[in-house]
């Protein structure tokens, strides 16, 4: 009586598994097409932030810093957390995992705002996507490493698919938020004005709803960040590498180094996000 009955279990591992099994024979060759493709986009990007010099970089951060946030030390603390990078010696691995993040947040943005906006076109997609968007945020991230692996083997494009995954949703919904938040009023004269519906999405609700959409952007980059780690298991090659490495081998100091250079660009990068948004807003 204290255990559960046998009889009611429901087999979905086993039926995932045949699934997963019908998707690799049928559509292998598909997944092998695109997997090429985003590694030479993956490869090229990664090639152009190893291409830039690195004052270059630094000067851009600092003065994008100090335009976007409003005061000189600013830019020049920005710039001063990059340099901290070079120092420790991980600059071209910083470059590697900024490369990832990047392309992971522009797939991520090329799929998700049109999502977004088609949600808040439709209370039936929204009532339809949301739960998809709950499960892609609270299932642990281990767990889209399994299919990633199975359908682009290792490397990046298995980790590029996992980070998308999983640093999507923010920009999903804010976009929906944003669109939904925007007053009928606005739109109703708009129509008055005989405004069709792709001009009152493209020049009224899009620029209305923008400082949402960019704190989603914000989000979804920052998500993106958070996994160079979890992405490191499976081939992805960075400063997430380097702390993998120094947890097998119990290396304190490298751990923290890598693991502050990870820090630090997240600070850099919510900073300048975080002041595009607000300087939208305003």
């Amino acid at each position: 009586m204290t255990e559960f009955p046998k009889i009611f279990r429901i087999p979905l591992a086993d039926w995932i598994d045949v699934a997963m099994d019908w998707v690799l024979t049928a559509w292998g060759g598909f997944f092998d097409t695109v997997g090429d493709a985003i590694l030479k986009f993956l490869l090229q990007l990664e090639r152009f932030f190893l291409w830039v010099p690195w004052f270059v970089v630094v000067l851009f951060i600092g003065i994008l810093a100090w335009r976007l946030m409003g005061r000189w030390w600013h830019g020049i603390a920005m710039a001063g957390m990059l340099v901290l990078i070079g120092t420790f010696g991980y600059w071209d691995l910083a470059m590697m995992t900024l490369a990832l993040v990047t392309g992971a947040v522009i797939l991520s943005l090329v799929f998700g705002i049109p999502m977004g906006i088609a949600m808040a076109r439709s209370n039936l997609l929204e009532s339809i996507v949301k739960p998809i968007l709950d499960a892609m945020q609270t299932m642990p991230s281990f767990v889209y490493l399994i299919p990633a692996l199975m359908l682009f083997g290792l490397g990046k494009v298995p980790a590029l698919f996992a980070t998308i995954i999983y640093s999507m949703p923010p920009v999903i919904r804010l976009t929906n938020v944003g669109i939904r938040e925007v007053s009928k009023s606005v739109v109703e004269a708009a129509e008055a004005f005989g405004a069709n519906s792709w001009q009152i999405l493209f020049n009224v609700q899009l620029p209305l709803a923008r400082p949402s959409i960019m704190v989603g952007i914000n989000q979804t980059t920052m998500m993106a960040l958070a996994m160079v780690v979890i992405a490191s298991m499976i081939g992805a090659r960075g400063l997430g590498m380097e702390v993998l490495l120094a947890i097998n081998r119990i290396e304190v100091g490298r751990g923290f180094e890598a693991g502050l250079c990870i820090v630090i660009l997240a600070i850099i990068i919510d900073r300048i996000t975080h002041a595009l948004a607000t300087r939208q807003k305003k």
